[in-house]
């Protein structure tokens, strides 16, 4: 990213722009209008407590910054020339969404098929689906899988859900998954 060294006050506060950001200003508003109007359900107020001393006091300015800044943004947005690319900047926003679609897929499993073979199966299928080569990362994924769950449930004893299918091992091996992996 260049440096920006202003030389007048028009040039401090000229604005770069991004073919998306007509869209990310009003995400943005709806947003932060969603958390204006569900305020008052989530945060409370105590009686004998002092204005700024109130749990709902910093939620409270929080939001209602965001809801001014959101509208400023969006009126900027509007007053700025247009962008090409617009919804091409959005579909690489949405991409971001499969990794979280794979990310609830991981949750859903662990419980089912276990903390290690879950592990297993996500990395290996998401070096494929990243199209790393598959001689070289195949293994190193696998070795990752393992090394994480090692660390997590061994070293630091992170209590995650044993998966149903250890209910079908021996009962001395399935007493050791349930420990370790």
């Amino acid at each position: 990213m260049p440096v920006i060294r202003a030389k007048t006050l028009q040039d401090l506060f000229k604005r770069y722009r991004r073919p998306g950001d007509l869209v990310f200003a009003w995400a943005f508003l709806a947003f932060s209008l969603f958390l204006w109007f569900n305020l008052d359900a989530q945060t409370e107020t105590v009686k004998g407590t002092k204005w700024a001393a109130q749990p709902s006091f910093w939620p409270t300015v929080a939001v209602y910054t965001m809801v001014g800044f959101g509208a400023l943004h969006l009126v900027s947005s509007f007053v700025s020339p247009k962008l090409e690319g617009r919804w091409r900047e959005v579909g690489f926003w949405l991409r971001s969404f499969e990794y979280a679609a794979w990310f609830m897929a991981y949750v859903v499993l662990v419980p089912r098929l276990g903390y290690l073979p879950s592990t297993i199966l996500f990395t290996v299928v998401l070096t494929i689906r990243l199209a790393y080569p598959l001689r070289p990362f195949l293994g190193a994924a696998v070795a990752l899988a393992v090394t994480v769950v090692v660390v997590f449930k061994s070293f630091l004893q992170v209590k995650v859900p044993g998966g149903q299918v250890y209910e079908y091992l021996p009962d001395t091996l399935r007493a050791f998954m349930l420990t370790y992996f």
